[in-house]
């Protein structure tokens, strides 16, 4: 077809369209333009307009995802197949997905249903949990199979007294990619953003008001307890110093750079790398304050038994030693008190195919109990 063909044939369609929104025939379709960036990729979070899109644009994400990156808005679930050969799931049985994000586990569960169960995903977070419903109603599971609830997992007795017991459950401890990768979350320190780093933004305090009232010495603590970090005195030191003289540290950059004066001391050919490192335990420490994330851990934890069904399963995955040491006793303890028949003795970890395609899966370890 001529170049001067397709231009008529446009013009006829559009007249048409013209004609029928005259005649009352039809409504204006709305034309969103989408984010225009600099260069020849975008770099912006809210630039990557395919990678929101993967359904849409699956060439893309798949390109992303075996270059060894997660797509902007989305995260690769980990462990997979582990979890679904402990787990067991059958038709017929009622699961609870403690910890939904991105629905990906979730959806997996789902599957081996074949639509006979039912599956319950708590998230705290109001606004993944929307879009990870919509998600999964999309991929055709109905409210006959699965129901989204918003609440946080320290809350299970409350789930389970509606719900329960359940014959399996997962409980997956690490933050969503949808969440690091979000500037407007403050979860990374390599994008400009408010320092929050809250789960829930709508409830308790950000991380940004936290450093205006916590002293010195509890931020030594906080760091050093819930991240190992090395630095916790000088980054601590230098935070506060900050704060006294009038700049508060209040988005993820200032934190990067105030951790990055704290390390000068630290000889030039090695500063690049532990600054790095320093930076991400210090946001992880954080993180884990802001949200009281021990403190949900052990609630859960100590609740977990009693919303089990009889030789029902459950698997957990944490991230960082924290989380595992807290697990790994409390299963101990359940397994001597005759609450479980049996939990592992060694941690599971992703394979070295899955680290290579998922960078983040590296820290993953996985461990498991049965009730009794």
């Amino acid at each position: 077809m001529m170049v001067s063909e397709k231009r008529k044939n446009i013009r006829q369609t559009g007249k048409k369209m013209n004609e029928k929104l005259e005649n009352g025939m039809g409504e204006a379709p709305v034309h969103k333009r989408r984010v225009r960036y600099s260069g020849t990729h975008p770099k912006k979070f809210s630039e990557k307009y395919k990678e929101h899109n993967p359904e849409k644009y699956q060439d893309t994400i798949e390109k992303v995802i075996s270059k060894g990156s997660t797509p902007a808005g989305m995260h690769i679930s980990i462990c997979v197949q582990e979890i679904l050969d402990f787990l067991q799931i059958k038709p017929g049985m009622k699961g609870l997905d403690a910890t939904l994000g991105y629905g990906g586990h979730s959806r997996k569960m789902l599957e081996k249903l074949q639509g006979d169960g039912h599956l319950y995903g708590l998230d705290i977070d109001p606004i993944e949990i929307v879009k990870t419903e919509k998600r999964l109603r999309d991929a055709g599971f109905s409210e006959d199979v699965f129901t989204a609830i918003h609440q946080n997992f320290a809350n299970i007795d409350l789930v389970a007294k509606e719900h329960g017991p359940f014959d399996f459950l997962l409980a997956d401890l690490g933050v969503s990619s949808m969440q690091i990768d979000n500037p407007e979350r403050g979860f990374t320190y390599k994008q400009e953003g408010p320092l929050d780093l809250r789960l829930n933004p709508n409830a308790g305090i950000s991380a940004a008001e936290r450093l205006k009232e916590v002293t010195t010495e509890e931020l030594i603590w906080m760091l050093t307890d819930n991240a190992d970090e090395p630095y916790a005195e000088k980054i601590a030191r230098k935070i506060i110093e900050k704060r006294r003289k009038g700049k508060p540290v209040e988005t993820t950059t200032q934190l990067a750079e105030v951790v990055e004066a704290a390390l000068l001391s630290v000889p030039e050919k090695e500063r690049k790398e532990a600054v790095k490192k320093s930076c991400a335990r210090v946001f992880q420490a954080l993180r884990i304050d802001v949200n009281s994330e021990f403190e949900v851990l052990e609630t859960f934890l100590n609740k977990l038994p009693d919303v089990m069904s009889p030789g029902g399963r459950v698997a957990i995955l944490t991230f960082h030693s924290g989380e595992d040491r807290l697990v790994k006793q409390a299963f101990k303890e359940g397994k001597r008190a005759g609450l479980y028949s049996d939990i592992a003795t060694e941690v599971i970890r992703p394979s070295a195919q899955e680290c290579a395609k998922n960078p983040r899966a590296r820290s993953t370890k996985m461990r498991w109990a049965i009730r009794a």
